[in-house]
């Protein structure tokens, strides 16, 4: 048998030990705090694209024993979250004593309809917790919290998007309002003071998350697991060909959601500690790929700087806040975000089965539409970035909207000019073929040549040629093909500015 007995799955919600109960294990957590009463979490999209599903979830943190990451509900299945620390909107206050950030939200009028309230609250409490917001400049009132009700419009903050309290405006960009009442949610994220000593939430952060439970349930319509190492999991993929390994769900999440999947297997992989490596070293970046998106961006803090375009692009800071960097690429999606930039930075790929380890260049990896080299009974160990980086790097995404959206086109540069001539360069597409790929005619043109005008141009015009893109609802293959083409004019002329 896969599952064993083991304790009964239980999560502790707003601070009640509950026992997740004779469910599905295909359950999401949203469908299961709602069938208990907790129905602040909605259901808008049930693909984590509007946040109304938000809660909080207590995750090891990087700058704190533990940090509150605010998580879509309706993507994670509920046995995932089988002896972990779970807070919705109705545990943060009461109607005799609110939360601060239900407060600003109530006085300056950024409930609205209220149907994504409690999802703003818990995406902006995540915020308001996290260890390292600090006071950035003042406000239009002079403080630099901007503690007192402000006038319409007049936030304040470093920029429009960061406010003078040190609140980042893009811990709400998975979080969509339908009445479109955006002003008075900044302005009461903007207002928002630190957290007192004695605050509950603030104190638990001293302290470490629970430790991940192994779990194993069995429903009618399959079976879920959480094994205790990295072998345990390798030897059950090993014997299971059914088996399907999620991390954060938000792929699997929508392929259950819309599309009716259920996986006979289910093998949970994100807390393995195997999986979730970090270092950064004299010759390479090993990245765990079992490491969210958000976990990744804040431990590199800006020392790969073509990660650090891609990341604030890449969905809205809840799907970062569960998305891993293994799950992004074990998808073998063509329009995948992650691809274009690590091909671009030469990236090659740890793979691991019972068997044995083995390393793939990444430019090797893709051998059609969402199939890749890696075997049924291998997973994705950890992605190694070699060192030192290219000095010019870029990453341009092409997307109906600017942030939370599917690329049409995603293009990754890393360039090295010496002397006015390009000694070395790396393109990453995504969005124009069956696979993400190298722009490997396009490098031929421009390796060897002046960095100037005349050569980008035409280089521009060979990698208008790159790929096969296609016609879709997002773009047809004209405009992808001409977005590639201005995408390399675009990075040489800011270049240039620069």
């Amino acid at each position: 048998m896969t599952t064993q007995a083991l304790r009964a799955p239980a999560l502790t919600v707003n601070g009640d030990v509950t026992p997740i109960g004779d469910v599905s294990v295909h359950t999401t957590v949203l469908d299961w705090l709602r069938d208990r009463g907790l129905t602040g979490a909605k259901e808008g999209c049930a693909e984590g694209e509007c946040g109304a599903c938000s809660i909080l979830v207590a995750r090891p943190g990087t700058s704190s024993a533990t940090e509150w990451t605010a998580v879509n509900a309706c993507l994670l299945p509920v046995a995932s979250l089988d002896g972990q620390e779970v807070i919705t909107s109705e545990g943060l206050g009461t109607t005799d004593a609110l939360h601060p950030v239900q407060q600003e939200m109530a006085v300056r009028g950024g409930s609205q309809c209220g149907f994504c309230t409690p999802g703003f609250i818990c995406s902006m409490a995540a915020e308001y917790y996290r260890p390292d917001r600090t006071a950035v400049g003042a406000g239009a009132d002079g403080c630099a919290t901007a503690a007192p009700l402000l006038p319409a419009g007049a936030a304040g903050g470093a920029d429009h998007e960061h406010g003078p309290n040190g609140f980042d405006l893009h811990a709400l960009s998975g979080n969509l309002c339908r009445c479109t009442g955006y002003r008075p949610i900044r302005d009461a994220a903007y207002a928002l003071d630190e957290p007192t000593e004695d605050d509950t939430f603030a104190v638990r952060r001293n302290s470490p998350p629970p430790a991940p439970a192994r779990t194993g349930m069995v429903s009618p319509e399959g079976e879920f697991i959480r094994p205790a190492s990295l072998d345990h999991a390798l030897a059950v993929l090993g014997e299971r060909e059914d088996a399907v390994v999620v991390a954060g769900s938000t792929d699997l999440g929508v392929q259950v959601n819309i599309f009716g999947s259920r996986p006979q297997l289910t093998i949970a992989i994100d807390r393995l500690e195997e999986l979730r490596e970090f270092s950064f070293g004299a010759d390479e970046v090993r990245l765990g790929a079992a490491l969210t998106l958000t976990e990744i961006e804040r431990r590199l803090d800006g020392r790969v700087p073509l990660l650090g375009q891609l990341f604030p692009q890449f969905a809205s800071r809840l799907i970062r806040n569960g998305a891993t960097i293994g799950g992004n690429l074990g998808t073998g999606s063509p329009i995948g975000d992650t691809p274009p930039a690590l091909l671009a930075l030469d990236a090659k790929l740890v793979l691991a089965s019972s068997r044995r380890e083995r390393v793939v260049a990444l430019a090797e990896y893709f051998t059609g539409y969402r199939q890749t080299v890696k075997a049924p009974d291998e997973l994705i160990r950890t992605i190694i970035i070699p060192l030192p980086l290219a000095p010019i790097t870029a990453f341009h995404k092409i997307a109906k909207r600017r942030f939370d959206d599917i690329s049409s086109v995603a293009v990754g540069y890393a360039l090295d000019v010496a002397d006015g001539v390009v000694r070395d360069v790396k393109i990453g597409l995504g969005g124009v073929a069956a696979t993400p790929l190298r722009a490997t005619a396009t490098e031929a043109a421009l390796i060897g040549q002046p960095w100037n005008e005349t050569t980008v141009r035409t280089a521009a015009a060979v990698m208008a040629s790159e790929g096969t893109p296609m016609d879709d609802h997002r773009a047809s293959s004209s405009y992808r093909s001409a977005m590639l083409g201005q995408s390399l004019l675009r990075f040489y002329f800011k270049g240039v500015e620069a």
